[in-house]
This record gives structure tokens, C-alpha cells and sequence, in this order.
């Protein structure tokens, strides 16, 4: 048995709505046939007891189950995906046909369908009347049909099921992904192996990341003083930098262009960057110093932190250099990242999106939600990936869920991919402006097993996605293998480049896990 294409395995009973109208004829028909339909997220005893009692009622049972797109109970809902969804009721013998409705009510289906018969739930049944159930047993008995509710002598939530407890389905959400767009780990591994060598243009700010660690000492007593007793410093390269190193990692020929201070931990960056294999291009701004912000550690907590930085925007003579240097460079891809400490502004980006060759690929990260800044400034690239903060921020929306929310970004920025950072709630992805589109838009959990430190999980997610997607073309591919180099990222103490291998190692750990392989 093939353990792991649940979705493949029982595809012989998915239908749409016209070819279930196909196989079992026209009302009034010789076997009778009855129709339910939910969201089913989480199939429990409640719905079989339904489903039962309505095969009861008729020859064929037919469950219709609401898309993705028109599920809007919460945040992050459905929990299951509808490939999932519909395979495990699928899996029923008990159950002939379901289909997936992109419809926001089932009323278009009972009218293609005409079934004999339409069961709903008994919570129904009762109470103050409904709209939309009156509209359904309007349409359902406009034709002949009868609309009856099921015993109410068991009743479970789902809703309440997934907040008490939700399942983990990350691995069966990934296996729906993958099969739906006929994508396998051997894809993966062929995708991984051909980012090898791609060449990467990287634009945007570099930050020292200072760690000052100290030990307690104690505090005054007549000044509220805290003293402590300085026992290391460390200096590590982040921001766009660590974005640099991370392609670099992966195999990628890397060229990066930043702006640093004249002082020593500018000099420091450009050691290290080049240590990593990435061609260093800095433009050197004795006006400014070079980005540091240090965190001073007391016994591993993060007592302050001191940023040294300039943030004002830089000056026309170097966005000119800055501008003549992606003019000149003939990357496959273009990532700019954006942390607005003086490159990137509503002046400054027009003019250096202009200068980007027209055959790159064109990838845009903005890490601003505490500063002025605007992932929608970034127009019309190839991929963004802002995450939820970075997203409410630049729509000025804090109420939407998290789907209304990343539709919406992802037509105001009129990019080709979306990829919207969730942290440990994983990521969704977006690739269509059609609403309607049952297919335009996934969602995928968290690969971490044991988070470490998640500090730098979306600048790996970044470096991957945007090679995968250059290479494959497809932004299930991106998203996994990012999702994956995050996972790596979050499992290490420290912003530190994930290797290639690394993300090779854990798609072959992950394969054997969601396929149950030995």
C-alpha cells in the first residue's frame, strides 16, 4: 500500500459537481441520491453519525465539501486543507462521491445536482430561523427534492476539537501540496541540486549583530543602577548580510552591494563576507557609521540592547553608484533587502528597481515593522516575503485574518509570489489574483522540531525560496525548501548561514517521517 498518496488513493471517488450529475443521471432517477455538505475540518464521530444516517436515506451519498477560499470560522482555517479533507471522507466505503465546491454556499450544486435528498445538521433544525438554510430548502424542493435534518443525539464541534487541541498535520498538509501539483522529494533534491551555481545580485543594509555577554553583579542601593561585569563581546554579520551568506551556502554565486561605514566593524563585515564566499561591493560612507546593534546579555537574558546606527536616507551621489552597479550586473537574480537604515526609501526604490535587468528574476524582502518603511513600495516584483507584522503594517490593517489579509497584499504589490512568514505558525503562499481560483494559494506548517533559536529563520526561508523559485518555477517548491531552511535556522544558536547539505539532510529526514519509510 502507497501509505503516503491518500489524496492519489481515493481520487476515484473526488468528483466535480458535473461528473457526479454524469454518473448518476437526472431527476427523478432510478437510485436515489442524498447530499450533505460542511467543511468537515476535522472529521469526528458527530459527522459519521451524520453521514450514516444520510446514507440511510438513499442509494448514493454525496458529500460536497466548502473550498478552502469560503472557509472563514478563525484564524488559520480550515486546519485541513480540502485535497485532505476530501480524501478522508473519501476514504469512507461508506461514502460514493465527494466534491470539492468553490461555490461560498452549496446552492449551485443542489441545482446541478438535484439530489433527492438534502440532510443538515440538527443544530438547523431549531431556533431562530436562517436565511441561508431557508434558501436552501427553497432551491432543494423548487425541484421535487426534500430537505431533512439528521437526530441530534450526537453533537461535536470541530471548531471546538481544534481549539481545544489541534491536530499536527504538518506532514499530511506538505503531502497535499506536493501531490496536488505532482511535486516529489525527488523533485526537491533535483530543485536543491540546480540552485548550485546560480548567480545572485544582494542590495540592502548591513547589521552587526553585537552580543556584549555579562554576568549579575548586583544594583546600588541609592541609584536604581544595575552593574554588571563584562565577560565577552561578539560581533556576527546580519541583516542583508546574512541574507548574502545564506545564498552562498546554498551553492549560489553571490555579488552584494551595501553601504558601511569607514570604521572597523565595516571592515569587520567585509573580512567575514568574503570568508563566506560572497563578492563584496561596499560603498563607503564616512558620514555614517556602520550599522551595529548590540545586545547586552546578563546571565543569557536580554537585559538592553544599543543600536548605533544612522538611518537617514543616503545621499543621490551613492543611490547614482548604487544604481550604475545593479545596471551593470547581469544576475540571474535580485534580491533586495530592505531594513531602512538609509539605501531604501519612497525616493530611492523607483530608481533602483528601474536599474535592475530586465531578464532577472526580482525578489524583495522588507524587515521594517518598527520603522518607517513599506513592502508595497517594492512593485511588480517576482517574490516578496513580508511576514504578518510587516504585512498589517503595510496595509494599515490589524483586523483581517491572516487569507483577507495576504490576498490583499499580494494584489496591492502586484507580485507574481507572495510568501507571507507566519514564525511557528509556518507560512501561506500566495501565486493567483483570482479569488475564486481553488488552487491559488497553499498554506504549510512549521518544519522545526525543536526551536533553538528562530532569530533569522526568515532571511534562510528568503535565500531558499528565491533560488527554488528561479530555478523550478514553482512556488510550491519555494516554499517548502524556504520552509525547510528555516526549520534548519531555527534548530542553531545564532544567525548563521544554512549549507546546502544541511537542507538536503532534513528533506531526506522529512521524507522519511511523512512516508513512513524505515
Amino acid at each position: 500500500m502507497d501509505t503516503h498518496s491518500i489524496r492519489e488513493r481515493f481520487s476515484h471517488k473526488i468528483k466535480s459537481i458535473d461528473e457526479v450529475r454524469a454518473l448518476v443521471g437526472a431527476y427523478p432517477r432510478e437510485k436515489s441520491v442524498v447530499m450533505c455538505h460542511g467543511t468537515f475540518d476535522v472529521v469526528h464521530p458527530g459527522h459519521l453519525r451524520h453521514l450514516l444516517y444520510a446514507k440511510s436515506k438513499a442509494d448514493v451519498l454525496v458529500v460536497s465539501v466548502t473550498a478552502d477560499v469560503h472557509v472563514s470560522k478563525g484564524e488559520l482555517r480550515p486546519h485541513v486543507p480540502q485535497d485532505l479533507r476530501a480524501a478522508s471522507l473519501a476514504a469512507y466505503e461508506f461514502v460514493d462521491y465527494v466534491v470539492i465546491d468553490g461555490n461560498a454556499t452549496p446552492i449551485e450544486n443542489l441545482r446541478t445536482l438535484q439530489p433527492d435528498f438534502f440532510v443538515k445538521g440538527f443544530d438547523y433544525s431549531a431556533g431562530v430561523a436562517n436565511p441561508k438554510t431557508d434558501e436552501e430548502r427553497e432551491t432543494v424542493t423548487a425541484y421535487g427534492g426534500q430537505m431533512i435534518f439528521s437526530p441530534g443525539d450526537f453533537v461535536l464541534s470541530s471548531t471546538r476539537l481544534i481549539r481545544s487541541a489541534p491536530p499536527d498535520i504538518r506532514y499530511e498538509r506538505l503531502l497535499s501540496v506536493m501531490e496536488r501539483t505532482n511535486i516529489g522529494f525527488d523533485d526537491l533534491r533535483g530543485t536543491l541540486a540546480s540552485v548550485t551555481g546560480t548567480s545572485v545580485c544582494v542590495l540592502g543594509d548591513t547589521i552587526i549583530d553585537s552580543y556584549t555577554r555579562c554576568s549579575m553583579i548586583g544594583g546600588q542601593t541609592k541609584t536604581p543602577t544595575v552593574s554588571v561585569l563584562f565577560e565577552s563581546l561578539e560581533h556576527f554579520v546580519g541583516g542583508a548580510g546574512i541574507v548574502a551568506k545564506h545564498l552562498a551556502a546554498a551553492g549560489a554565486h553571490v555579488e552584494f552591494l551595501t553601504l558601511l561605514g569607514d570604521d572597523e566593524l565595516g571592515r569587520f563585515a567585509i573580512k567575514d563576507l568574503e570568508a563566506a564566499g560572497v563578492m563584496i561591493r561596499p560603498i563607503i560612507d564616512r558620514s555614517r557609521p556602520t550599522t551595529d546593534k548590540n545586545a547586552i546579555l546578563v546571565d543569557q537574558y536580554r537585559l538592553l540592547k544599543v543600536d548605533t546606527l544612522d538611518n537617514r536616507p543616503m545621499d543621490g551621489t551613492i543611490r547614482s553608484c548604487f544604481s550604475e552597479l545593479l545596471g551593470k550586473s547581469s544576475a540571474d537574480v535580485v534580491v533586495f533587502s530592505d531594513f531602512r537604515h538609509g539605501i531604501f526609501n519612497r525616493a530611492s526604490i523607483p530608481e533602483l528597481t528601474k536599474s535592475i535587468h530586465p531578464k532577472a528574476f526580482r525578489v524583495a524582502d522588507s524587515q521594517v515593522a518598527s520603522r518607517w518603511g513599506n513592502i508595497t513600495d517594492f512593485v511588480g516584483f517576482d517574490l516578496i516575503t513580508p511576514n504578518e507584522r510587516e504585512a498589517r503594517f503595510s496595509l494599515g490593517d490589524q483586523d483581517s485574518n491572516l487569507r483577507s489579509l495576504a490576498s490583499t497584499l499580494y494584489v496591492e504589490a502586484q507580485c507574481k509570489v507572495l510568501i507571507l512568514k507566519l514564525g511557528e505558525r509556518g507560512s501561506m503562499t500566495y501565486k493567483s489574483q483570482n479569488p475564486t481560483d481553488l488552487g491559488g494559494w497553499f498554506q504549510l506548517d512549521s518544519f522545526t522540531t525543536s526551536a533553538l533559536d528562530p532569530v533569522g529563520a526568515g532571511d534562510a526561508l528568503l535565500a531558499y525560496a528565491s533560488l527554488a523559485l528561479k530555478v523550478s518555477g514553482s512556488p510550491e517548491q519555494a516554499a517548502i525548501l524556504g520552509s525547510i531552511a528555516a526549520a534548519c535556522e531555527c534548530e542553531v544558536d545564532g544567525n548563521v548561514p544554512v549549507s546546502h547539505a544541511e537542507v538536503a539532510a532534513r528533506i531526506d529526514a522529512i521524507e522519511r517521517v511523512a512516508t513512513f519509510a524505515s
